[in-house]
């Protein structure tokens, strides 16, 4: 049997409303700095070290651009669709 994995203790919902945008900061001499604004509210996504990237970081990024796109695709789907969510 495998480890349980423990459950998150906070969870902050930001909602993509008019005005939430998502940018890349690419630097010659640094690491990136994903950026993603709601509002007032920023969120900054960035390496551990600013010179050098690990292995679990490329498999982080691996996976934060696959939610991502998976997320674009229900959301275009749903859009398709005419649906409002509640």
């Amino acid at each position: 049997m495998g480890r349980r994995q423990a459950r998150p203790t906070s969870i902050i919902t930001l909602n993509t409303a008019s005005g939430a945008t998502v940018e890349n900061h690419a630097y010659p001499l640094r690491t990136p700095i994903l950026a993603l604004a709601f509002g007032l509210v920023q969120v900054q996504i960035a390496t551990s070290a600013s010179d050098h990237v690990t292995a679990a970081e490329v498999e982080f990024a691996r996976q934060l651009a696959q939610q991502a796109q998976d997320f674009a695709r229900c959301v275009e789907r749903i859009h398709r669709r005419g649906v409002i969510a509640a």
